[in-house]
């Protein structure tokens, strides 16, 4: 039997080192290279999915600890939607995905893993990646290492959001 060690993801499933307070909230405090951070608008932000589904999953996040869509003020909703829409622009370009998710989990039930910080995940798809290791391994295989992905987009947003 073949075994793929990914020995990252412990922490994950075993909730160990899980932050007391929004993970959200905390990583926008953080310097950009100590966070996954790869953009920063004026109310939101966009920032890598520490476990992603594909290379390139990323989130855009309101900047105020808010839960709901409703909940968000007339700039919010406009600057979430203006960096989703930069979000894809910019993995299309660093990635050239054959498709895109995009898309909210609204509470607990709707599959919020981060239930009280709303965020809109925008991820890269190709076709034949979802594959037997998802389904049969419960793991995922991701090409690219995380810093690199924060390296490549975060150039690829600067250029972007200049133009």
């Amino acid at each position: 039997m073949d075994r793929l060690w990914s020995p990252w993801r412990l922490q994950y499933v075993t909730g160990a080192g899980e932050p007391r307070g929004c993970v959200f909230c905390e990583a926008q405090a953080a310097p950009d290279a100590d966070s996954l951070v790869v953009h920063r608008g004026r109310d939101c932000y966009v920032i890598l999915n520490l476990y992603p589904y594909n290379s390139g999953h990323l989130m855009v996040v309101p900047a105020r600890h808010v839960a709901t869509l409703s909940a968000t003020t007339h700039e919010e909703r406009c600057e979430l939607m203006d960096l989703t829409r930069l979000a894809e622009q910019a993995l299309t370009e660093a990635y050239k995905p054959q498709g895109l998710n995009v898309g909210m989990n609204l509470g607990r039930s709707a599959g919020a893993g981060i239930v009280d910080h709303l965020h809109v995940h925008v991820v890269p798809r190709w076709h034949g990646d979802t594959n037997f290791m998802t389904i049969v391994g419960d793991v995922r295989v991701l090409p690219e290492d995380i810093g690199e992905t924060a390296r490549r987009l975060r150039e690829t947003f600067e250029r972007l959001a200049r133009a």
